[in-house]
């Protein structure tokens, strides 16, 4: 709460003439709303009793209009009890816009073209827009980029496959231009299996591909050319297909091929002063800040990926000159190399290496230990959103695509960012546990709750009282806003998902106690529960995830 920061800054400064940065934290309720150290800061620069520097503060901080109490606790600790006017206002009240007038990049997913988006990017995609989410509602004008590898082997085998899966529809009248948006996904995988298969099994095929690769690259075949930007098209139909369901959008991609000439660029600049020629090859020499070396152009005068990844660190910076803060996402199995690409740039760029952020997500498996389809290949994004519908027509007997694909993307942001998930298809679910639909239907029941109510008598907030329940109630819903702040802060939606866990379990507890329609305390009880449905859709708007009125 700045407010009461800001107060007992400002007392500390009028007793005792010294500049604090108070800690406030969250105490146990029965100790009270707020604590905070700041006599134990004060004790060694003053070299006077932290009690007796405590005792004068808590007089001070109780003479505060939002203030019901201070009292000293321990060496010096200080809890403080807000007004029950104050914890109403709070539970209407908004996350701080400290980011405002800032523009932020956020790059996530990045699936390859001519590839099924597994998992992983899903995962990506999902806490990327739900970190975006976090930025804007502290203020940030963020923009949503995603970077995808058009170039490579896996490429020369599609577009082998393309090309004969084209001939065939040739003969039946049919072009590749015609492929449904249903169809892509699988049109595209067959392209794919077709090629490699081929390159597996047949040398003269594998020839041809192998000069596809470099076809790709040099973009002098037009045919190639042709085929290459049928295949991005064709992938980017399937990738819209699924993110235009989930309801997340891309403000602009960018291709790997794009990048390699502004990368090499950038590196030949620089050789001699940050890189390296070492065998024909130019390297970076990590060991010089506690890395590793990692090779940026081969000696076939090959950009790698570390070099690609500067490209894009220009093109970015050419497409949004005034962004603040550039952050990534990715498998946390590239931490390594960020680090050294990164160290790389710092050397280069040491503005856009400081702009920049590497957010690391952790290794993704299931519950039933199933990562791969019927078929036989990789367990892909659309198997994951397909069997968490399947499960949630199972336990409901009326269901909606807000409510499964609800539940597919809480069970990802339920985890801490970076860590090792387990996701759990019947978990995501349940209508007992930590989930997403779990608070749909508390939000859908709050709903319910005011809609008997239309009627209700508005309270008079002028002079409320609380009781303990209704206390206990507006202390919950009243933290939104610092959690909000935090979450964005730190970059961790888990935060709010934590948060609205433990909001929905302390209304049940309030609710099965305490009447709500036909009591005395009615109004403010009614107030209360608007408060908390208010803070439920909130908080799973900024998850992206839909609040539904009933269910």
């Amino acid at each position: 709460m700045k407010a009461l920061a800001e107060a007992i800054k400002k007392a500390a400064m009028d007793i005792y003439s010294v500049d604090v940065k108070p800690g406030l934290t969250r105490p146990d309720e029965q100790f009270g709303d707020y604590a905070t150290n700041v006599a134990l800061q004060l004790a060694p620069k003053l070299k006077q009793s932290s009690k007796e520097l405590a005792d004068k503060l808590a007089a001070e901080i109780t003479r505060l209009d939002f203030v019901e109490s201070a009292t000293v606790a321990g060496p010096g600790f200080i809890n403080i009890k807000l007004t029950d006017q104050r914890l109403l206002e709070l539970a209407s009240a908004q996350p701080s816009q400290a980011l405002n007038g800032q523009e932020i990049l956020v790059e996530f997913g990045d699936p390859n073209p001519f590839k099924a988006m597994h998992i992983g990017h899903l995962y990506s995609y999902i806490v990327g827009d739900a970190i975006s989410g976090l930025l804007e509602a502290v203020g940030a004008k963020v923009e949503r980029l995603s970077y995808h590898g058009d170039v490579g082997r896996h490429v020369a085998q599609a577009i082998y496959g393309l090309k004969a899966l084209e001939q065939e529809r040739g003969e039946r009248g049919k072009k590749l231009e015609d492929v449904p948006t249903t169809e892509a996904s699988s049109f595209m995988g067959i392209a794919y299996a077709l090629g490699a298969k081929h390159y597996e099994e047949d040398e003269s095929a594998k020839s041809k591909m192998d000069n596809i690769n470099q076809q790709v690259y040099t973009g002098d075949n037009p045919e190639v050319n042709r085929l290459h930007q049928l295949g991005v098209e064709l992938s980017f139909k399937q990738f819209d297909q699924l993110l235009g369901k989930l309801n997340i959008k891309t403000d602009k991609r960018y291709l790997e091929s794009q990048t390699s000439s502004p990368g090499i660029e950038l590196v030949e600049q620089n050789i001699g002063k940050v890189f390296k020629e070492s065998e024909g090859a130019i390297i970076y020499k990590g060991e010089k800040v506690g890395l590793h070396t990692r090779v940026f152009v081969t000696s076939s005068g090959i950009p790698t990926y570390e070099t690609k990844d500067l490209g894009l660190v220009v093109l970015k910076d050419r497409d949004y000159p005034q962004a603040t803060r550039s952050i990534v996402i990715t498998a946390n199995e590239q931490n390594e190399y960020f680090k050294v690409m990164m160290a790389a740039l710092a050397e280069m760029e040491p503005e856009q290496a400081a702009k920049m952020t590497h957010l690391g997500h952790g290794f993704l498996n299931l519950t039933t230990g199933k990562m791969s389809s019927r078929t036989g290949d990789i367990y892909s994004a659309i198997d994951l959103v397909a069997d968490v519908e399947t499960a949630a027509r199972k336990q409901f007997s009326k269901t909606t695509p807000e409510l499964y694909l609800g539940a597919v993307k809480y069970e990802f942001l339920r985890h801490r960012l970076g860590s090792d998930i387990v996701y759990d298809v019947e978990g995501a679910v349940s209508l007992t546990g930590d989930s997403g639909p779990y608070l749909q239907y508390a939000h859908a029941r709050a709903r319910s709750i005011l809609g008997k109510a239309q009627n209700a008598a508005r309270l008079d907030t002028r002079h409320p009282t609380l009781d303990i329940h209704e206390r206990s109630l507006a202390r919950k819903i009243g933290e939104f806003p610092e959690v909000v702040e935090q979450a964005a802060a730190d970059l961790l939606p888990n935060h709010i998902c934590t948060y609205l866990y433990e909001l929905a379990q302390n209304f049940n507890r309030f609710y099965e106690s305490n009447r709500v329609i036909g009591d005395r305390r009615q109004a403010i009880r009614l107030q209360l529960v608007n408060n908390y449905a208010e803070r439920l859709k909130s908080g799973l708007g900024l998850l992206n995830i839909k609040a539904p009125e009933q269910l």
